[in-house]
């Protein structure tokens, strides 16, 4: 196998892992190239068809694009998608910088979907190269009763054995593709032929490398105007793939208390 072949492999297995030791569980749909490469990962695991929801925790503010692209593609890839509000910023912590604020409304409306729904686990697409905070988590993450995240008491995980029992009342997050980086979602999407969003490709010099909120996320600097330019441009810039997000430009601590609270 090369090394998309490797990860892919890796991936399906978490995911049939979380199926078969968890009773009931979800996907996590930002609409970004991560969470999307993570429905296609679902949709081979399980051969064709996606045997759990995929679950949009929507703020309201995506990129009309995003909404587009949810719409079209959450009925060709015959998703079972369920779609949950988040609350207002007047229920969301005053003392966070004003970006963290607006992103911490996805984990309030996360919590409610949680209490909605009941879900024992929740798969994400998080990868440990994209933030440090990210970096420091497991495959299969344990959360606390009102969701936080402890990062001080996270279970080993040896050769592939993962713990898949989450304390009562609580759940679990699962990342399969951690192990990746942003070049291999690129690559895979490629390879794959998988569907993309029209912003991650250069308009006038610049393009978004992280999909947010619109009121909170900014293109950088681009003429990669194709996927094969993107990995070019991923070999040779220093830029971080969150440059265009705000939170990542607030207090050093902000991204690290919003997920040490339930943020994604």
């Amino acid at each position: 196998m090369d090394h998309l072949d490797q990860l892919e492999a890796q991936s399906i297995y978490i995911f049939r892992e979380a199926f078969a030791r968890l009773k009931k569980i979800a996907l996590l749909w930002s609409l970004g190239k991560d969470s999307n490469v993570m429905i296609w990962l679902a949709r081979k695991a399980f051969f064709g068809r996606m045997p759990f929801p995929a679950l949009h925790v929507d703020t309201g503010k995506k990129f009309p694009e995003m909404y587009r692209f949810r719409d079209h593609y959450g009925k060709e890839w015959e998703l079972d998608l369920r779609v949950e509000p988040c609350p207002p910023i007047d229920a969301v912590d005053p003392t966070l910088p004003p970006a963290a604020r607006s992103a911490a409304r996805k984990t309030e409306g996360l919590k409610m979907a949680l209490a909605k729904y009941g879900f024992d686990g929740l798969i994400a697409g998080i990868r440990r190269d994209e933030e440090a905070t990210r970096a420091k988590e497991r495959v299969f993450s344990p959360r606390g009763l009102e969701g936080n995240w402890d990062v001080r008491d996270q279970p080993p995980e040896f050769w592939d054995h993962f713990n898949a029992s989450p304390p009562q009342g609580a759940h679990l997050r699962i990342h399969p593709i951690l192990h990746w980086t942003e070049a291999d979602i690129w690559a895979y999407t490629k390879r794959e032929n998988i569907p993309i969003i029209p912003l991650y490709l250069s308009q006038n010099g610049k393009r978004y490398r992280s999909l947010g909120d619109q009121d909170i996320t900014n293109p950088v600097a681009s003429t990669a105007s194709s996927i094969d330019e993107i990995l070019v441009e991923l070999e040779q810039t220093k830029v971080p793939e969150r440059a265009g997000r705000a939170l990542d430009h607030e207090t050093e601590d902000a991204f690290e208390r919003l997920r040490v609270a339930g943020y994604l």
